[in-house]
């Protein structure tokens, strides 16, 4: 069992997760459930593999803006919102149609948030010609977006798991 699939368990007195996201839920975790249906409209909606492939293109490319690259999308007004991106996009709106009441799918959204916060600063500074503080974002934002994606792989492998169980069953 991976350590991300336990923390794809409803919590039992249906209360929100805590705010700290590095805790576990409390007690025994299991392994990602969804319904059948909810699976298959899940993996539907979106292509979790597509999602990965493209956030893990954004630290090469704040690499190159650390290094003096300007690109006119990459305004940091518009990085430091959660949802300029489809995975963004789709965390705020399917995603938590699906998945919002597990533990970890608030952490998910932390994540990317925080990602996306950092990469913004990261840019402001960039432009402002602040090498020190640009490079301490880039820093800071390099661990999140692999939390993002171990987070969204490990779904993936849960979805895959569910949906192969569904067809022995079937």
């Amino acid at each position: 069992m991976g350590f991300f699939s336990r923390l794809f368990q409803p919590r039992a007195d249906g209360a929100p997760p805590p705010e700290d996201w590095t805790s576990l839920p409390e007690g025994q975790a299991s392994e990602l459930v969804l319904f059948d249906e909810e699976a298959h409209r899940l993996v539907a909606q979106f292509d979790i593999d597509a999602a990965i492939v493209t956030h893990e293109r954004w630290l090469p490319w704040l690499g190159e803006v650390l290094r003096g690259a300007r690109d006119e999308r990459l305004r940091p007004e518009v990085v430091a919102e959660d949802t300029c991106s489809e995975l963004g996009q789709w965390l705020h709106g399917s995603g938590r149609a699906a998945l919002g009441h597990f533990p970890a799918f608030d952490m998910l959204m932390r994540r990317h948030r925080y990602f996306h916060q950092q990469a913004a600063a990261l840019i402001a500074h960039a432009e402002a010609g602040e090498n020190p503080q640009a490079e301490q974002a880039f820093k800071s934002c390099q661990h999140a977006p692999r939390q993002v994606v171990l987070l969204l792989k490990e779904l993936q492998r849960g979805l895959v798991r569910k949906q192969r169980a569904a067809g022995r069953l079937q």
